[in-house]
């Protein structure tokens, strides 16, 4: 077990980091980085839910050969016809279906209002669950970082940022999104990691409700 000990903010920062890098193909780096351990704690900090989420996530990877998960991810996210659980956000939000030569302006608008910027070298399309996750992790740690300067315009309009992203875009379609993972899933793991990314984005909007 990792001696990593978040205190409550930080925890709400590398909470979200992890649950955006668990939508990428699983690998041997999970464990070999200590993801789960590091995950359990973080979760620990916040809400017993999330904790019982984040300790059973870790015990399905490591019960589940890699392979299977393979398989299950590539259902879940890729097709091979149609993805059970399309992970971008445009599929759930009424739009188009995201092809290769349409982007996602609203949330390309929210990204840049956020100074958030995607290496000209990945791959996937802007608004895919692991990164729309990233983005939140950015704007929670954003605005502590400006909290803890005492700039306290530039943390009340990330805080604002992080609103309106939840509000119009994460938060609007994430619900439908893990509800289809959970009935898609044939792992046990991709069905944890649907529950806790929810309630995780969930909590989030409510945190910043009452700030």
């Amino acid at each position: 077990m990792s001696d990593y000990d978040p205190d409550e903010t930080v925890a709400r920062e590398d909470l979200c980091r992890f649950l955006s890098a668990c939508y990428y193909e699983p690998a041997a780096e999970f464990v070999e980085e200590k993801l789960f351990d590091n995950m359990l704690i973080a979760a620990r900090r916040l809400d017993p839910y999330l904790a019982e989420h984040a300790r059973r996530l870790g015990e399905a990877f490591a019960a589940q050969g890699l392979e299977e998960l393979l398989v299950d991810y590539t259902r879940l996210f890729l097709g091979p016809v149609q993805a059970l659980a399309s992970p971008y956000g445009e599929s759930w939000l009424g739009a188009p279906a995201p092809t290769e030569d349409t982007l996602p302006l609203a949330v390309l608008e929210l990204y840049s209002q956020g100074g958030f910027e995607i290496d000209e070298e990945f791959r996937e399309r802007p608004d895919h669950v692991a990164v729309e996750l990233e983005f939140l992790y950015l704007l929670i740690y954003n605005q502590h970082q400006a909290a803890l300067a005492g700039r306290s315009d530039e943390a009340a309009a990330t805080q604002s940022l992080q609103q309106r992203f939840l509000v119009e875009h994460l938060g609007a379609w994430i619900a439908p999104f893990t509800a289809a993972m959970a009935s898609g899933a044939q792992s046990a793991f991709y069905r944890e990691l649907g529950a806790l990314t929810e309630r995780f984005v969930r909590m989030q909007g409510g945190t910043l409700a009452l700030q």
